[in-house]
Formats: C-alpha cells, structure tokens, sequence
C-alpha cells in the first residue's frame, strides 16, 4: 500500500517489508494493552454484536415452529444455525472506521499522521483485527450455548470448512476496503452521518442479517448479488452452513475478488483526491 506525504506534490514513499512487519508486530502489542484498558467498550460492542442476530434468530425461529416446523425452506433449526453463522461473520468482518472518519478530518488528525512514513490504513487493519481477536475469545462460546440452546442443525461438509477459510479472509478484506472508502467522504462532507446510516441499512438488509437472502423476492436477490454486501457476509455464511454447491463457490470468489479489486483502485483514487483537498484547505 502505498504511504502519502504531508503535501499533494511529494513522491509516495513506500515502507520496506520488513519495516512493515516490524510496525505491525510492535503496534499489536501496543493495541492489545490499549484495548485491554478498555474493557468495558469491548463489553458493550460485544453485546450489539450479538443483540441483532439473537433477534433475528429468536424471530424467524418463532415463525418457523408456529408453522409446522419450517418457513420458508428453512426449519427453525436451520434458521438457528444460519444467524449463529451470520453472528460470527459479522463480527469477523465488521469495522468502525466509517464513524471515525469524520471526527479524524474534522479535528486535523491526519496532520500528524500523514508525515509518517506510512498510510494512515495500516493502523486502522491492527486495530481492527485486535479486536475481531479478543472479542472471538468470547464469540466462540456464546456461538456454541447458542447453537445448544437452540437446536441448530449445522451441515457442514469438510469441503465446505476448508472453502469457509478463505471465503471468509476475503470477506473480511472486502468489507474493511470498502468501508474504508466510504469513509473518505468526510473529506468532501462536514456530516457524515446520515451517509454511513444509508450505508448500514443496506448491510442490514443485502447482506443478509435481517433475514436470509433466499427468502427475498428475485429482483431484490439479484441486486443484493450485483452489490458487495451479500459478499461480505450472507455468503461466507451460506459457504459455512453448506447451503452452497461448487458452482455457487466459484461465483462467490469471482464476486469477491471483482469487488475487492473495484474498492481497491476506488479507495486509492479517492485518497489521493481526498488528501488533496484537505491539504488545500489547510487542515
């Protein structure tokens, strides 16, 4: 990735491997003290990360016994199993950096940063993955008591546990690229707010959190498979319960793959403008 100066007009410069490295190793350590400083932010985080999904489960598992057992293709104890498995993807590919943009434009903290020799972006993936690290120490048994609790009937494969691992590391890339761009707009607008709600609303709804994809009408399929957000989630989901067949597989990849190559170039065309501008204005 590549790191810009202070000022539009100097040259990127690049750090080498092994400094990059070193940052990060150095930085993991510092953030795991930081965030276990703040315990009881990660408390409270955890808690929205699980209240949304045991909604949709506790729901959409009502509805299916109330009718006979299933809904909509799905038993209770599939619709069980696919919101335990939309948790525990939401949680691995989720990030914040849309909310923080704009206070970081906003207050002139890109000042300091950007004269370091190295894109601001690196922090934010170290940050980003210590605490998908510690809050997964306490996903994982809140995953199986809900499993239990529940009745979730997993059809896991072997297959499909091996395809899981790096459908979900591209999952994760995706969004945190995305989401990333996006929140470049606080460079362009004083308020980001209401940007990032119309953004997580469609999360919600094309990614698959809100109900399972298959129970959407067509024209909304097709558009949440046109989008990224089904790419994000409802898919390393569906790849993890084994409700995907080799062909699907494939075309998940392809789908990902495509968008993390349109956020890339997007993100990088929108940083360089992005600084600009904020250098222009004096911040």
């Amino acid at each position: 990735m590549a790191t810009y100066p202070a000022t539009p007009d100097q040259a990127p410069r690049r750090p080498s491997p092994r400094a990059l490295v070193d940052y990060y190793f150095a930085k993991f350590q510092a953030e795991i003290a930081v965030q276990f400083a703040y315990r009881g932010a990660i408390f409270i985080w955890l808690i929205s990360l699980v209240t949304t999904p045991l909604i949709s489960l506790v729901v959409w598992t009502t509805v299916a016994r109330e009718n006979g057992g299933s809904a909509g293709g799905f038993t209770s104890g599939e619709y069980a199993a696919y919101f335990i498995a939309v948790m525990i993807v939401n949680n691995l590919t989720f990030t914040w950096i849309m909310w923080e943009m704009e206070y970081r434009v906003k207050n002139g903290m890109f000042s300091p940063v950007l004269l370091r020799p190295i894109h601001p972006i690196h922090n934010d993936v170290v940050t980003n993955l210590t605490f998908k690290l510690l809050t997964s120490i306490a996903m994982v048994p809140i995953a199986i008591a809900l499993s239990f609790g529940f009745d979730a009937e997993f059809d896991t494969s072997i297959g499909h546990g091996l395809a899981f691992i790096p459908i979900l590391l591209s999952a994760m890339f995706l969004r945190f690229v995305c989401e990333w761009t996006v929140s470049l707009a606080a460079f362009w607008i004083t308020r980001t707010m209401t940007l990032n709600q119309l953004y997580t609303t469609a999360t919600f709804f094309l990614a698959g959190q809100v109900a399972p994809l298959s129970l959407f009408p067509d024209w909304l399929r097709i558009v949440a498979s046109i989008l990224p957000f089904r790419w994000m989630m409802a898919f390393p989901a569906e790849v993890m319960l084994g409700r995907s067949d080799g062909q699907d597989i494939l075309i998940g990849i392809g789908m990902q793959a495509l968008w993390i190559a349109v956020a890339m170039v997007s993100m990088r065309f929108i940083w360089r403008r992005g600084i600009a501008r904020y250098s222009a204005v004096g911040a």
